[in-house]
Parts: C-alpha cells; structure tokens; sequence
C-alpha cells in the first residue's frame, strides 16, 4: 500500500507527532469558531505555508489536494444556494484551511507515528472498558493508508471509461470503485485477524 508520509528532514518532520495531533485539532475547533473572511483567509495562507514547505514537489501536493478541493467547491456552491454569500465563502475557506493543516500533518508524520500516537491517546478510554485502543490506532491508520489507494483506483476506472470511450459519470464509477475498495478491506481483514493482530 502507499503512504501519504513525506520522508524528508523538514523541522515539521521532526516536531512531535502528539504536539501536531494537538494542534490539528485545536486549530479546528478554532477554525469553526471564526467566521471573519479575514481571519479564515489568514489562516489558508499559514496553512498552505506549512503543506508547500513539507519537502512535496508542487505538482504532487498540488495532486493530492484536487480532489478535497473538488468536493468542498462542490460543498460550497450547494451552500451558496441555500444560504448567504458569506456563508458560503466562509465554509469554503474554513474547509480549505483545515485540509492543508491536516495535510500538513499527514505529510510530515509516517503511519508507525500516527498509529502508536492515536493508541497511546485512546488508551484511557479502554482502561473504562470502552475500546481497545490498539484497535483504534490500527482503524484510523489504515483509513489514511487507504486514501491514496482508493485515489488511484479512481483514476485507473476513469482512464479505463476514456479509453472505451464511455463518458464518466457518478453511477459507472462509483459502484466498480466501491466493490473494489470493499474487497480489498476484506483483504486486509482477513490478513489482519490470520496474523493475531487484533486479540480478544
């Protein structure tokens, strides 16, 4: 499977994993918080600042933020036609800034980090009896290592519908990409459970 990780030697590399966790998720609280075009600008800036400095050639950190980009348009436009301009701007912004922090942070940490990271962090939770948090850290480390997978077998339908000649739409590419992606967790599951991974 790919990986989001950048394995560079960037300040941003080397700074705790838990203190960008925290980070992370301050700056979104904070950033559903604000509704000032100005400040949400301000922080798009600081954020991209931070991603186009995480050692990725343009073009790829430009790839990789298309399809987030594509979808919070999407989400924008839809507000901006049930609600104000200004609402719609600033759902726009907050998003945009918080995927290049995110992306940021998923660029600078490899998934070893992030899995022991979020484990450690769950564990008072699965000492009142809520979860294991091993099981945590292994879920959310395999979403992450399952977007640029999923990315990409999106582009190989899309090339495949080019090729023959289909046009592309929601409902030829959806249902192939789904079928895909779920047998490939079965996959993983099936692996996961062989090897004594996950022990109840």
């Amino acid at each position: 499977m790919q990986t989001l990780h950048v394995d560079v030697d960037t300040w941003l590399h080397r700074l705790s994993p838990r203190v960008k966790l925290t980070t992370l998720a301050a700056l979104g609280i904070l950033l559903f918080l604000l509704d000032a075009v100005a400040a949400l600008a301000l922080a798009n800036l600081i954020g991209a600042a931070f991603y186009f400095r995480t050692g990725l050639p343009l073009r790829e950190a430009l790839r990789r933020l298309r399809p987030i980009l594509i979808s919070i348009a999407m989400l924008a436009l839809f507000t901006a036609l049930l609600s104000p301009l200004h609402a719609a701007i600033v759902v726009a912004l907050r998003l945009t800034a918080l995927a290049l922090f995110a992306a940021a942070v998923t660029a600078t940490t490899s998934m070893t980090d992030f899995m022991d990271e979020i484990t450690t962090l769950a564990m008072p939770l699965e000492k009142i009896g809520l979860l294991r948090a091993a099981d945590i850290g292994l879920a959310i480390g395999l979403v992450i290592r399952f977007v640029p997978e999923i990315l990409d077998r999106y582009r190989a339908i899309r090339d495949a519908h080019q090729a023959r000649g289909i046009k592309i739409r929601m409902a030829t590419t959806l249902a192939p990409l789904i079928i895909l992606t779920l047998r490939d967790a079965d996959n993983i599951a099936a692996a996961i459970d062989a090897r004594g991974i996950r022990r109840h």
